[in-house]
């Protein structure tokens, strides 16, 4: 293999391939970015068994070939280097010769035939959307899915199509958030558990494109691909049911509050330095006038604030966890947040107001 190619094409490319590698594997060559020169690219390769990320790069090819490398020292020693043109070839004994105006670096790899094959994504559904859509709808859902392994199903994001929509659902049994993103294009059938980590990942690869617009998703029985330009990921799928989680959204509700997110966000926190000492449980009460957030007293004290809101309906009390309220006023999208409360033991309903395509269910704790 010999090539031609940019610092900053290169750099770019391995930043984004690199984020499949894992600190922790067993197998040496998992450690390292599958390089294959073809044609005029120069592709590159990375996975940890439950996740692949693939892209390419235009370079000037000279002898085709591939090589592994390791990923987080090339990336590291690239990221060191002049924006300029840099050769790059392969020497006998498995060796990426590296070199500019300046230096020559040798970095020791492993024959690519010992890299692992990406699987092949059959088609059984596809679906087009937008790129800062789908970003959003990560950032508003993932955070939901649970990190405890007992339950593997609830540690993915549910996607499933309703009508013109992709709907994501995630949950940790305690709350629940749900995203509706509008389709540009849908054929087949999505049906499918997405693992949570897979769509954190897919979120950053999302977060560094600039130039492209559209996602193209497309799954089959056990895998999913997602393709964002010239960058392929694709995942396993988890196996099992989700929860028939529609059950337990209250279909009435007896009290409306509509918050100020930013101001109740920062009365929140204030609230939140006592209610950590005891499960991050806050106590609303309820009236005509507005809010009363307090917390039981702990070994540093106690805390009480009144917010102002526009409350309808029913007053009353109920305790929710502080943290989980603030997870979804860090990814609300909106300068209102609206509460919607039945019963003190039933779930408690927040969306952005006035907005109806995310919904988030905490469960309320005892008083």
């Amino acid at each position: 293999m010999r090539l031609t190619c940019s610092q900053k094409d290169l750099a770019t490319a391995l930043n984004i391939t690199n984020k499949a590698v894992s600190p922790n594997n067993t197998l040496p060559v998992l450690n390292n970015v599958l390089l294959k020169a073809e044609g005029k690219r120069l592709h590159f390769t990375t996975t940890n068994l439950e996740i692949a990320i693939s892209c390419w790069i235009e370079t000037q090819v000279k002898n085709e070939g591939e090589i592994t490398i390791p990923s987080r020292l090339f990336t590291n020693y690239i990221s060191y280097l002049k924006d300029e043109k840099l050769d790059l070839s392969v020497e006998e004994g498995n060796v990426l010769l590296i070199k500019n105006s300046d230096s020559t670096t040798k970095i020791k790899g492993i024959p690519a035939v010992e890299f692992p094959p990406i699987p092949t994504v059959e088609r059984e559904g596809e679906l087009v959307l937008g790129v800062a859509d789908l970003k959003r709808a990560i950032q508003q859902v993932v955070f939901a899915a649970s990190i405890n392994s007992t339950r593997p199903i609830l540690g993915g994001v549910y996607f499933y199509l309703e009508k013109d929509h992709l709907m994501l659902v995630a949950t940790d049994s305690y709350r629940l958030a749900e995203k509706g993103v509008a389709l540009q294009k849908s054929s087949g059938t999505v049906h499918c558990i997405v693992p949570a980590r897979t769509l954190v990942e897919l979120g950053n690869v999302l977060e560094a494109v600039e130039k492209v617009k559209t996602v193209e998703v497309t799954v089959s029985k056990n895998q999913i691909l997602f393709v964002v330009g010239e960058i392929k990921l694709v995942s396993r799928l988890i196996e099992g049911q989700f929860p028939n989680y529609k059950q337990i959204i209250p279909k009435q509700s007896k009290t409306k509050v509509i918050f100020d997110a930013y101001a109740f966000g920062q009365d929140l926190k204030r609230i939140n330095l006592f209610a950590k000492e005891n499960n991050n449980k806050v106590i609303f009460r309820i009236k005509k006038d507005g809010v009363t957030l307090t917390t039981d007293t702990t070994q540093y004290g106690e805390g009480e604030v009144h917010i102002s809101a526009k409350v309808e309906g029913d007053g009353g009390e109920i305790a929710l966890n502080s943290q989980y309220i603030l997870d979804v006023l860090s990814n609300l999208g909106s300068n209102e947040l609206l509460f919607e409360i039945s019963e003190k033991s039933n779930p408690v309903i927040l969306r952005p107001h006035p907005s109806t395509d995310y919904i988030h269910i905490i469960m309320p704790l005892k008083i």
